[in-house]
């Protein structure tokens, strides 16, 4: 079984013996620990420690885990692993910033044993997607940049994930584009077509069940024929991505921004992210099952449009 290894810091000694136990008995996790920001730096420098994900105190002397997640952002060879911020700074505000600094979830102390668990799994599981997007995105060829009008169908998570990568190579930034158009695509599968509530997902994602129920749907017949239309236009300087669904919508207003009420869940924050990170604009049409998504031809690496 291939080992986990996972970086807790806090600059609390007993904080770190309780997170050890929290995981002890396991599999396959391997744990190091760092009693400050800086020395949770100085493991990360070292190339020699691949670290799949990180437990990381928010508040500590020195170098503070926004402060050491900032780093991380700006070096290329560690922006994608998961950070679990866990911290008892629990306003709206400080958890807003702590999500806007690129931690991918948020625990505050105290906090359970297995609540602990599912959110590990949970980020490690998403890490896991994006690293399969990215290997099947630099398996297709550069010449989609010259792609002008396309459209396409999909009916599964599966072929949202292959139709991203796909598509990401007629867009400036592949790397950006990736992550947002598969996140639309999966939302529009899902939620849209097999109709999978948000309240659904989280408890699915912590039960570790979420795929089983989404081939479950998939496969029930009144799904058989739904799918997922993505229609891809470039014009002069800017792509608009439309992506149509047929299920009943849902209140997407509230998701383009991060909500530090869904700080806590394991699901929720993809649309604000793509909307930061992978495209210009995106906005809703109808009952909330059209989302169209705009690349500038000329955006920065972080999908803004530079001026």
């Amino acid at each position: 079984m291939t080992k986990t290894l996972v970086l807790l810091v806090d600059d609390e000694e007993l904080n770190l013996e309780i997170l050890v136990e929290y995981f002890d008995g396991e599999e396959p996790f391997v744990l190091q620990t760092a009693d400050s920001g800086e020395a949770a730096w100085q493991l990360l420098q070292n190339p020699e420690n691949d670290f799949k994900l990180i437990l990381l105190d928010r508040m500590m002397p020195g170098l503070d885990g926004i402060g050491l997640l900032r780093r991380m952002k700006g070096d290329p060879r560690l922006s994608g692993i998961p950070v679990i911020m866990q911290t008892a700074a629990n306003s709206p505000e400080q958890i807003r910033e702590g999500l806007e600094a690129g931690a991918y979830y948020y625990l505050t102390k105290p906090y359970r044993r297995d609540s602990l668990l599912a959110i590990v799994h949970a980020a490690l599981s998403d890490a896991e997607a994006r690293s399969a997007l990215s290997r099947q995105l630099h398996q297709h060829i550069n010449s989609l940049q010259f792609l002008e009008q396309a459209e396409f169908a999909i009916r599964t998570v599966e072929e949202a994930g292959q139709l991203a990568s796909f598509i990401a190579h007629a867009c400036p930034n592949p790397d950006a584009a990736v992550m947002g158009i598969s996140e639309l695509l999966i939302n529009g599968v899902e939620h849209g077509n097999l109709g999978l509530a948000y309240a659904e997902k989280s408890r699915l994602k912590q039960e570790d069940r979420w795929h089983e129920e989404i081939t479950r749907r998939a496969a029930l017949p009144e799904n058989a024929a739904k799918e997922v239309r993505l229609r891809y236009d470039r014009q002069a300087d800017v792509i608009t991505l439309r992506i149509c669904d047929q299920g009943s919508g849902f209140p997407w207003q509230n998701y383009l921004e991060i909500d530090p009420e869904r700080a806590f869940d394991p699901n929720g924050r993809g649309i604000a992210l793509a909307r930061m990170l992978s495209f210009s604009s995106i906005t809703y049409e109808g009952c909330g099952n059209v989302a169209v998504a705009t690349i500038y031809c000329d955006q920065g690496k972080n999908g803004e449009h530079l001026t």
